[in-house]
């Protein structure tokens, strides 16, 4: 194998690529990259049985091949070359040769028949979406699932395809996250599909699509699925990934139709108000007091080691006058992903979910469970 690459394109290549390499004891090749060059391109590979990516990267191949090498230390080498040369690599039995201005070295690999296999999903009857939309509605409700192994199903993002709509919904049992986004020339009537993808995998495609740039030239992404897998496309990356198996509960049913009391309230001002409040909130339980009453709402907390806080806010309410306890960091994170300057909050009582929405836009809704006496 002998190809040569811009030190830009290698070097973004890798940092892509290598991420979901793996340190395993049991299968030492996982912690290596597949460097693959064919007269179609130079492929970077690499996987931990969970997560495959493959990332494509310009350049001129002089020699076919493939060979693996140790993803972290040639990920580190390219990074202190010099940007803007190129690079020269050459593969000759258990070697890797890199060759770049001053800079010349050898890298112990492996033979890539060694290299697990990485599945492949016809790319058919997919799904697209605008990059920047997409990246933001995983971005809005990810955070929300649950880190609890006890429950398998919740670990994962639901990705619920009705036809021309995606529904993306995260819970850990104790609040609930929900974007709807439109799905580019879907189907209104089509099949309703339902998928549940692992936490990790998110958090791998954002890390990746948050390598590119507004001035990158993909603006769209594609997503594929099999039975048990998902693939997801977009530029020169493929990221295929296990589904999660297993029944995710029925969310929409805990979702409130019925309320006492709603508050219209500006954003920032609530959360400046929660943010003071929680200073005073008790250690390990969060808890802070909302009340709503004919024109305000009111947030306070109290603990007997650091004393109490109780903040006043402007807002126009409709209904009954009402309170509810609640965790100050689940209801932070759901204002912090509401992308408008009013929002609204809708009470039942104190022992049901406190519900969270934008003022006009509805396409994102925001549960959190009462703290309950």
């Amino acid at each position: 194998m002998k190809f040569i690459s811009l030190q830009e394109n290698l070097k973004k290549g890798l940092n892509i690529a290598g991420h979901v390499t793996s340190k395993n004891v049991n299968l030492p090749i996982l912690n290596n990259i597949l460097i693959k060059a064919a007269q179609g391109g130079i492929e970077l590979i690499s996987t931990n049985l969970e997560i495959g990516v493959n990332y494509k990267i310009g350049g001129r191949v002089e020699e076919e091949g493939e060979f693996t090498v140790d993803s972290r230390l040639i990920t580190e080498y390219v990074n202190l070359l010099g940007s803007g040369e190129k690079v020269s690599v050459i593969q000759s039995e258990g070697d890797l040769g890199i060759e770049c201005g001053n800079y010349k070295t050898k890298i112990k690999g492996e033979s890539a028949k060694d290299f697990p296999l990485i599945p492949t999903i016809p790319e058919e009857n997919g799904y697209t979406f605008i990059i920047s939309d997409f990246k933001k509605a995983l971005d809005s409700i990810v955070f929300a699932v649950s880190n609890s192994e006890n429950r398998l199903e919740l670990t994962g993002v639901l990705f619920s395809f009705y036809g021309s709509r995606l529904d993306l919904a995260a819970t850990d049992s104790y609040r609930l996250a929900e974007k709807s986004l439109s799905i580019e020339g879907g189907e209104e009537n089509s099949e309703e599909i339902k998928v549940i993808v692992p936490s990790k995998t998110v958090q791998e495609l954002l890390r990746i699509l948050n390598n590119f740039d507004n001035s990158e030239k993909a603006d769209e992404i594609k997503i594929y699925l099999s039975e048990n897998q998902i693939l997801f496309t977009f530029d020169s990356v493929s990221l295929i990934s296990r589904l999660i198996n297993g029944h995710y509960p029925d969310y929409k049913q805990i979702i409130p139709t019925t309320s006492k009391t709603k508050a219209l309230i500006k954003k920032t001002e609530l959360i400046r108000a929660v943010k003071a409040a929680a200073l005073f909130s008790k250690s390990g339980v969060n808890d802070i007091f909302l009340q709503f009453l004919k024109d305000k709402v009111i947030v306070s907390a109290f603990s007997g080691a650091s004393g109490e806080s109780l903040i006043k806010v402007e807002s126009e309410i409709e209904g009954d006058d009402n309170e509810i306890t609640i965790n100050h960091r689940y209801l932070l994170d759901g204002l912090n992903n509401i992308d408008s300057e009013f929002v609204r909050v809708v009470v039942l009582n104190d022992n049901s979910p406190c519900l969270l929405k934008a003022d006009k836009e509805d396409q994102y809704l925001y549960i959190v469970m009462p703290i309950k006496s």
